[in-house]
């Protein structure tokens, strides 16, 4: 266990030092991780790419699916809304072709952001995204019996306004949907009952006054084809991978093979973090918090050394974050330093501090 900052150098001219050494060794970390993400692309004569876009409203699995198909947790994963707060890519390399996976948050709307004081980046980043994608991926949680039965508002808004590019249509988790003929209705709904039907040359699908016709509307009638993934069965995640491979295009890669994802290791280390406050804490709480990396060191045995301050806005919320006797801290640190240690693939010892920011 490592001990806190406070109890190794009390001094502040001590803890500057600490800091400061800190301040370096991340700087190094960054550095090494940008030269990965500029390193020129190993690719091989006969390179194939495609930029996969997954979309859906909050909380439909867009993470996890990131995840299964990269076969490493890169993404954060809960089952609160807007778990995912900005964008991030995943880039699975097999043989000759390269998948970039361009994981977005949930789309909402501005008056949902303002209202929940979310970050701008949940508005924007979505559809950023979505310009750079040869392919888009519309996750729908079949699960959910409320939603399930039409797309999201904002998902058939970014369809309707990127006309030009392919889109397919994920079902999720039809393993908890006990009646499988459901399915094919669901299906029917999405899709408007087409799927793959023959495209016109690009233009508006929808025209002027587009939006209060799209209100109306329960599906997409241009899917190029639907999935089905259980939430058990692997086999299904590898099937769509295997279409994604097939969709991919000659070209040039854009990342080096060596490449997993464009975050640092921080962010790897205080998004997962973030998972396990939001699994753990009630409503507001885990939204409000927020991180410091304190310290970050490789032991002798490559072990992974990591203290992280988690800060809070009220005294109340520090109290459930530490828990009776610290115990709810003690089981978020050991929950993230596992998972640290699948995506680091080595172990890590992650101790985690709780303060009031006045």
């Amino acid at each position: 266990m490592l001990m806190s900052f406070q109890e190794r150098l009390p001094a502040a001219e001590e803890r500057g030092t600490v800091l400061s050494s800190l301040l370096l060794v991340l700087l190094h970390r960054r550095r090494e991780q940008l030269s990965l993400l500029l390193r020129h692309p190993d690719q091989p004569d006969n390179s194939k790419v495609l930029k996969v876009a997954i979309i859906g409203a909050p909380n439909a699995g867009k993470s996890t699916l990131s995840n299964q198909l990269l076969g490493r947790k890169v993404f954060a994963v809960s089952k609160k809304v807007h778990t995912t707060r900005s964008r991030s890519l995943g880039v699975l390399t097999e043989d000759d072709t390269q998948i970039i996976l361009l994981d977005t948050p949930g789309l909402t709307t501005p008056s949902k952001v303002k209202r929940h004081h979310l970050e701008t980046s949940l508005l924007v980043d979505p559809w950023n995204t979505v310009k750079e994608a040869d392919l888009m991926v519309v996750m729908v949680d079949v699960a959910d019996r409320w939603m399930c039965n039409r797309l999201d508002f904002e998902v058939l808004k970014c369809l309707a306004q990127h006309p030009d590019i392919p889109a397919i249509l994920v079902l999720n988790k039809v393993d908890l949907v006990k009646a499988k003929d459901r399915l094919l209705d669901i299906t029917a709904q999405l899709t408007c009952g087409v799927v793959n039907g023959q495209r016109m040359r690009v233009r508006p699908v929808i025209k002027p006054p587009w939006l209060k016709a799209l209100s109306s509307q329960r599906g997409w009638p241009h899917f190029k084809d639907v999935f089905m993934l259980s939430s058990v069965d692997r086999e299904d995640v590898e099937t769509l991978k295997s279409y994604f491979m097939v969709a991919a295009k000659p070209g040039s890669w854009q990342y080096h093979s060596g490449v997993l994802t464009d975050q640092s290791p921080e962010d790897l280390c205080t998004n997962i973090i973030r998972e396990k406050l939001l699994e753990y804490l009630p409503q507001e709480v885990p939204y409000s918090m927020t991180q410091a990396v304190e310290f970050w060191q490789e032991g002798e045995s490559g072990e992974l050394n990591i203290s992280v301050k988690l800060y809070a806005t009220k005294d109340t919320h520090m109290k459930m974050v530490i828990g009776a006797a610290g115990q709810m801290v003690a089981q978020i640190a050991k929950e993230a330093g596992e998972d640290l240690s699948r995506v680091f693939l080595r172990e890590v010892k992650l101790k985690l501090s709780v303060k009031l920011r006045k």
